[in-house]
């Protein structure tokens, strides 16, 4: 049973702006330490900076059933990737809580991204 569905956009050259406003700052407040280290080793770091964002507020707008999910952190949400490339998504915190409220059992994600947009879309499972 679907539980959820998130789709989010995000522009490559504002996530580009923010690195290069913010740099290390937007990372640590943004992404979790592993997010941080996988958008650090790519030279052009923006499209795969936005792709995280878009997955994480996909995500959010997911899990958005209850008036708790507004105080989801950026950090709650981690996109992993596995050696094949497919990205997967971990839940920390009160992300992890919503989503165990919620029932969910399995989190689907696809992400896609260009030189000028990046995408996410996440499906929640229980």
């Amino acid at each position: 049973m679907i539980i959820g569905v998130g789709i989010d956009l995000v522009d490559v050259a504002r996530a580009r702006r923010l690195l290069e406003a913010k740099g290390e700052r937007a990372l640590e407040r943004l992404c979790t330490l592993g997010e941080a280290a996988y958008v650090r080793a790519h030279p052009a770091a923006a499209p795969s900076f936005a792709a995280r964002l878009a997955a994480k507020e996909a995500t959010y707008k997911a899990l958005a059933g209850t008036e708790a999910a507004r105080a989801i952190g950026w950090r709650d949400i981690e996109v992993e990737r596995a050696e094949d490339g497919k990205p997967s998504l971990l839940l920390h915190g009160l992300a992890k809580e919503i989503a165990a409220t919620l029932g969910v059992t399995h989190i689907h994600v696809s992400l896609t991204h260009t030189d000028t947009s990046a995408g996410a879309v996440v499906i929640l499972e229980g």
